[in-house]
């Protein structure tokens, strides 16, 4: 099985179980057991227990759908309000492009983190404030490429010829410059999920995200680091499982990547591919 199918194995197989927690789970996720605290693998508790007897199986599983979501909605948000900004900003041009790439300089001139943090200390802290700080920190890269993308768009003949023909400025937003944006920005979008989760993880690992008895990995991760001589697993588990969806993330951006970009198919272009092409053709 090659990298990218593993990737997708993977990915996969998070969402069903996101989508499958409550039935996959065999506990609640905010059941407690004080007198199972802190127990290793057994057939009761498949990956043992937490600190407070609650089993860690279920917090995984629980957790893999606040993660999801939480990335899911984020990015949701980060791409419309991106991509509408710079296509905006690059077909209008004039003021309207001033503004708001002063916008976008000033807010990629601070460190997204921090950004976040700021947000979270004013609007507070739970699921749906974690998701607007991240959203509000990602779409800036979104907006540039949108804006860069419709500037040269702009003066293509096919939305030259529909403005001629007295189309709407919405039409030809919507029909021709949304379309062939869009494309580029889902290759972006398949590594920037990718960002958005270690954010994530980051936030809650600081007690910024979803707050208990809520699980999610960062915030399992942050719990975990308190007992790791004495049950390691705690923090192990759910670390895991973020490098291997920070991985499949990274990897399926690769792979989008490569398929939408023609050089990848040129064996010319390529030196690597050409000659793989030219061993062959000899043999």
């Amino acid at each position: 099985m090659t990298r990218r199918a593993i990737a997708l194995t993977f990915l996969a197989a998070w969402f069903f179980t996101a989508l499958l927690a409550p039935i996959l789970a065999p506990y609640p996720y905010a059941s407690l057991d004080l007198s199972s605290r802190l127990q290793g693998a057994s057939a009761r508790h498949p990956l043992g227990t937490d600190d407070l007897g609650r089993d860690v199986l279920s917090r995984l599983l629980y957790g893999s759908r606040v993660s999801l979501a939480i990335v899911s909605l984020s990015l949701f948000l980060a791409l419309t309000l991106g991509l509408a900004s710079g296509i905006v900003s690059g077909y209008l041009g004039g003021a309207t492009d001033a503004l708001l790439g002063r916008v976008m300089e000033v807010l990629l001139a601070m460190p997204g983190i921090l950004l976040a943090i700021t947000i979270l200390a004013y609007v507070g802290r739970g699921f749906t404030p974690l998701v607007l700080a991240l959203s509000a920190t990602a779409w800036v890269g979104y907006g540039r490429v949108a804006r860069s993308m419709t500037l040269s768009l702009k003066e293509r003949d096919f939305v030259l010829a529909s403005k001629a023909m007295g189309a709407s400025a919405g039409h030809t937003l919507l029909r021709h410059l949304v379309p062939h944006t869009a494309g580029v920005l889902a290759v972006q979008a398949a590594a920037g999920a990718a960002g958005l989760l270690l954010a994530e993880a980051g936030l809650s690992f600081l007690g910024l995200g979803v707050q208990p008895p809520h699980p999610s990995w960062g915030e399992m991760v942050s719990t975990g680091c308190d007992y790791l001589l004495e049950a390691p697993h705690l923090a192990l588990a759910p670390g895991a499982l973020l490098f291997f969806a920070v991985w499949a993330l990274n990897s399926l951006g690769e792979a989008l990547s490569e398929r939408l970009d023609p050089a990848s198919h040129n064996p010319i272009v390529r030196p690597g591919r050409w000659r793989e092409a030219s061993n062959k053709s000899g043999a």
